[in-house]
């Protein structure tokens, strides 16, 4: 039964996993499932995978399991990945270029509409299909394409200025790249992504 309660951010977390490797299931034309066959996929608790699949509602059957696409469509809709969202990327570097061309992001419901930068030497520029704009360009551009996520790929000292920038321009979700945490108001949900501190969590456990 679902209830009014707010769900935990960590299990909201854990339902994109589950839906990266429900479309795997269903790569491999797999019918139905059960929670002990997306454990062991995820090396996730079966009981942890029930719970969490209870705050939204019933989805399988005792002794049946999941049907895989019809809880695929669910977690697709829950997570209102059920439709495309236009992105905005400030930083065109080596690291927005990558971003940009990723052909993962269209594939699960992202796509980059506009790109930013406020270096002169690469305003102008061209990628894949898109041309790199000028900061001044963003609140009109954010605007003119109905866009609300974006994602930021500049050097630390810039970074916090440019989701000044962002949330100004009216986006409410950001993905950080930049190695530094960001501040941002309530209403605005922001996701830091460091390569490097995941290495150095790993590092801890060798020998």
């Amino acid at each position: 039964m679902v209830t009014n309660k707010p769900v935990p951010d960590i299990v909201v977390g854990r339902l994109p996993i589950y839906l990266r490797a429900l479309r795997r299931f269903q790569e491999e034309a797999c019918i139905t499932i059960s929670s002990a066959d997306l454990a062991r996929r995820l090396a996730i608790g079966s009981a942890q995978i029930r719970k969490d699949l209870s705050h939204f509602g019933e989805f399988g059957r005792q002794g049946r399991g999941y049907d895989v696409s019809r809880l695929t469509t669910e977690l697709s809709r829950i997570l209102k990945v059920d439709r495309e969202w236009g992105m905005a990327l400030v930083g065109a570097g080596d690291l927005g270029s990558a971003i940009s061309q990723y052909a993962g992001f269209r594939a699960r419901g992202f796509r980059v509409k506009c790109v930013f930068d406020k270096d002169p030497a690469k305003i102008g520029r061209r990628f894949a299909d898109l041309e790199v704009l000028g900061m001044e360009h963003l609140l009109a551009q954010v605007a003119a394409l109905s866009i609300r996520v974006a994602i930021v790929a500049v050097p630390a000292d810039e970074a916090q200025a440019v989701v000044n920038d962002l949330v100004a321009a009216g986006i409410r979700a950001i993905l950080n790249y930049a190695p530094i945490s960001i501040a941002v108001p309530p209403g605005v949900s922001i996701q830091h992504i460091d390569p490097v501190v995941h290495l150095q969590r790993m590092t801890y456990y060798l020998e």
